[in-house]
């Protein structure tokens, strides 16, 4: 049976890269430290360090041990806090990301009500793109992130609250027919897109490969004022969620026309796998499901799903 000591003098090896360095780190004499270890490769059956004159480094299958028991090992040094925190409410530090597509200008409502509702947590928030927060989440930057997202991978843990159709936007001096537009229709105006990655040109670019359509891209751009402010001077139109609008308002912008076959993207509350359930932070990500599901219900945007229960 695999025991703690071994594992935590195992990643002290490694970290040190000799075993007389970890010994001077940890306090514990060499000879014991090599017992430990030679004890630990016997229960595995593999060969986990490659010993030389210069010192130690892992082998293949002592890379994977050194990680896998890294990330048990700082498990267990969080359980005393996990644990004395669910013991007394909500408490502590809780960083997390939530995407300017749509939090933008909810920033302060939200911060204010959470710390209303939860005021011994201190709370910390990065409003940008969805693709940033993603990564933050996944390097532990984060606890967590309000993202859209185009496709639904297991790389996180994750909270489904609604769907939201894109819709083509174009400048208000054309006047649009009909509230569709099919996307054969859409490769043939000039568009002004975000510059990949971007989780909206994501959604739009699957949709128009299944198609079989090639867009007519007049240009990127990074900032979304600048793709709006192009789009009011009647250089093309642009493809956006229309919940997008709240922020940015719609004067000198079209009538939002859905796209068909319909494209859109997931609205979701990520956390780590990796990531211990703390409190807290669950408590934040409740706390910013409710107040993402009434900014929604409220607005009743046009082409939002909401899925998430209340």
């Amino acid at each position: 049976m695999l025991q703690y000591r071994q594992l935590r003098y195992f990643v002290k090896i490694v970290e040190a890269g000799s075993f007389s360095r970890a010994a001077a780190t940890i306090y514990v004499a060499q000879p014991a430290l090599s017992q430990q270890i030679a004890h630990l490769e016997e229960h595995l059956g593999v060969d986990l360090l490659l010993r030389s004159a210069r010192g130690v480094r892992p082998t293949a299958a002592g890379a994977i041990l050194y990680r896998e028991a890294s990330a048990i090992l700082q498990k267990m040094e969080q359980l005393q806090t996990i644990v004395s925190s669910s013991n007394r409410g909500a408490a502590g530090a809780v960083n997390i990301g939530v995407t300017s597509t749509l939090f933008a200008s909810l920033t302060t409502g939200f911060v204010a009500r959470c710390k209303q509702e939860l005021p011994k947590v201190k709370l910390s928030v990065s409003v940008t793109d969805s693709a940033t927060i993603k990564t933050r989440v996944a390097n532990r930057e984060l606890d967590a992130g309000l993202v859209f997202e185009d496709e639904l991978t297991s790389n996180f843990e994750r909270r489904l609250l609604f769907r939201q159709r894109l819709f083509l936007i174009g400048p208000a001096t054309e006047k649009p027919l009909r509230k569709t537009v099919t996307v054969s229709e859409l490769a043939e105006l000039p568009l002004i897109l975000p510059a990949r990655p971007n989780i909206t040109r994501t959604a739009l670019d699957h949709v128009l490969q299944a198609a079989g359509v090639v867009p007519n891209v007049a240009f990127e751009a990074d900032i979304l004022s600048n793709m709006l402010d192009a789009v009011r001077s009647g250089l093309g139109s642009t493809v956006l969620p229309k919940s997008i609008l709240t922020d940015v308002g719609d004067h000198g912008l079209g009538m939002p026309q859905l796209i068909e076959p319909q494209a859109f993207v997931s609205c979701t509350i990520i956390t780590s796998n990796n990531a211990p359930g703390m409190v807290a932070t669950q408590s934040v990500c409740d706390l910013l499901a409710d107040f993402v599901g009434d900014h929604i219900r409220e607005r009743a945007y046009s082409g939002t799903t909401w899925i998430a229960q209340k």
